[in-house]
C-alpha cells in the first residue's frame, strides 16, 4: 500500500511538473508574440515619423499614406491593449502581419518619393 501511494504521489508530481512546463512554454510563446507585435509597431512608428515630411512634400495633404498608416498602427496598439492578454497566437501574428504590411506600403511610397525627386537633383 505504501508503495502504491508513493507511485501515485510520484505520478501526481510528474504531472504537475509537466503541466507547469507546458504552461510556462505557452506563456513564453505568448510573450514572444506580443513582443513581436510591439517591436513591429515601434519600427513602423519610427519609419512613419521619418517618412512623413518627405511623402507630404511630394504627395500633398490630399493623399496621405503616412496618416493612414499611423491610424492603422494606433488601431492595432489599441486592439493589443484591449485584447492582447486573451488573444491567440494566430491573432497576434495577424496583427503583426498587418503592421508589417503597412510598413511595406510606406516603403513603396518612399520609393515613389525617391523616384519623383530623382530628376530634381
Amino acid at each position: 500500500m505504501i508503495q502504491f501511494v508513493s507511485i501515485l504521489l510520484a505520478l501526481v508530481a510528474a504531472g504537475t511538473l509537466a503541466w507547469a512546463f507546458a504552461r510556462r512554454r505557452a506563456t513564453g510563446q505568448r510573450h514572444q508574440a506580443v513582443t513581436g507585435v510591439l517591436d513591429a509597431a515601434d519600427a513602423l512608428e519610427e519609419r512613419l515619423r521619418t517618412a512623413r515630411a518627405e511623402i507630404e512634400a511630394v504627395a500633398g495633404d490630399g493623399q496621405n499614406p503616412v496618416r493612414d498608416a499611423m491610424q492603422e498602427m494606433l488601431r492595432q496598439r489599441l486592439w493589443l491593449q484591449q485584447h492582447g492578454a486573451r488573444a491567440s497566437l494566430r491573432e497576434l501574428d495577424s496583427v503583426r502581419n498587418s503592421i508589417e504590411q503597412a510598413s511595406r506600403r510606406i516603403d513603396h511610397q518612399l520609393l515613389q518619393v525617391e523616384r519623383a525627386r530623382a530628376p530634381l537633383h
